[in-house]
């Protein structure tokens, strides 16, 4: 049976950190981030699909608060030890199934790193990320250039990564503008395939 994305991250919250690439990815995230956005040490921010919050706890002092937001329990588990460990009062990891449920909150920014691949109605969460930004408010995604397929083990239900036009043409349709994109880093496997990230940012 295939595990479906919630299970499989459940299954792999522990060992998560333990892959540098993980890391790596998300310095070169956080880096083009900083340098795409104007950040401002006041802004209220929303990771969706944290993950263990390894993006979230590299901008910790980027933000006055910061929700880590993933509808995987055991994901969020380790988002609380962080935020015991590091003490890190103005982190708070929340488990939400955004995608069928309304979260009440607004932010500033909005990001995601790796997830929206996961996410079966694009046009859906982006309507959504909409109204929870402020006025002026920023949107941040990182994900897959378009690919092969060969990504994710066979039967995953998820996209084979995006062409970053065709989102801002979504985005644009929820009324964001001022959209730019550019490739941020590489996922390199089995020194056969290679796999470009680019972040997109908008900006409401």
């Amino acid at each position: 049976m295939i595990p479906t994305s919630n299970q499989h991250f459940d299954a792999c919250a522990r060992e998560w950190d333990k892959e540098k690439m993980h890391m790596d990815r998300s310095i070169a995230i956080a880096a083009a981030l900083q340098e795409m956005i104007p950040l401002q040490p006041g802004m209220k921010a929303l990771e969706y699909g944290a993950g263990t919050g390894i993006l979230s706890f590299l901008l910790k002092d980027a933000f006055a608060h910061t929700v880590l937001m993933d509808n995987s329990a055991e994901m969020i588990k380790v988002c609380e030890e962080k935020v015991a460990f590091y003490n890190t009062t103005h982190i708070q990891p929340v488990a939400f199934d955004l995608e069928n449920s309304n979260y009440p909150e607004t932010f500033d920014i909005i990001y995601t790193q790796m997830v929206l691949h996961h996410i079966m109605n694009v046009a859906a969460i982006f309507k959504k990320f909409a109204a929870m930004l402020n006025p002026g408010g920023y949107l941040a995604i990182a994900d897959l250039y378009t690919e092969d397929g060969s990504f994710h083990e066979p039967g995953m239900q998820v996209h084979k990564g995006f062409e970053p036009t065709h989102l801002q043409q979504q985005l644009t349709e929820q009324g964001l503008h001022a959209i730019q994109y550019k490739p941020c880093f590489e996922i390199k496997r089995d020194n056969r395939h290679v796999y470009p990230v680019f972040l997109l940012t908008a900006q409401k």
